[in-house]
């Protein structure tokens, strides 16, 4: 069963995350489990503050990333993972080849490195900007309602585009 971070961070379940309250819950959460509160206790007491503890830093680093808040979410949805549902549109991986060869003919000139991240900083922040605006849609609809499965695959595939533009500004500092 997926763990709900979430649930474990005391969080209401929206890809919208203050991040001060992240921070706050986190702090909270982090202090309540610590290993070293738990060394005068029983072995057991101190593997079981050792797992909670590490079960909290995990939510936590997962909630602060919004492309690994956002996987979690339509994880804990029922959206189908990246290995269910690989695409994107066509004229995005044509992008994509061609933002590839801007990044071969920008390397080692500064200027051009710096105007190609951000655009695709700019494009990544686009492209959750509109995950963000699924997921609000997705959570104004009861359960059983048919366009959650639609929606879910729309999510998907902006997380998809997501992980490609990703990969653009790693590789633009490779």
């Amino acid at each position: 069963m997926l763990e709900d971070h979430f649930h474990r961070l005391g969080l209401p379940r929206r890809f919208t995350v203050d991040a001060g309250e992240l921070e706050r819950a986190y702090l909270a959460r982090s202090r309540a489990v610590h290993p070293d509160f738990h060394l005068a206790g029983s072995s057991a007491d101190l593997n079981a503050s050792l797992e909670l503890s590490a079960a909290v830093n995990e939510a936590y680093n997962t909630l602060r990333d919004p492309f690994a808040r956002a996987e979690h979410l339509l994880a804990l949805e029922g959206g189908p993972s990246a290995a269910e549902h690989k695409q994107v549109p066509p004229a995005f991986l044509a992008e994509m080849l061609d933002a590839r060869e801007e990044i071969e003919t920008a390397r080692g000139k500064r200027p051009e490195t710096e105007r190609l991240e951000r655009a695709f900083s700019a494009r990544f922040d686009g492209l959750m900007s509109d995950a963000a605006g699924l997921f609000e849609q997705l959570a104004a609809l009861p359960p059983e309602d048919a366009q959650r499965a639609n929606l879910r695959i729309r999510v998907r595939g902006l997380l998809n585009a997501a992980k490609y533009v990703r990969g653009l500004l790693r590789d633009l500092h490779d």
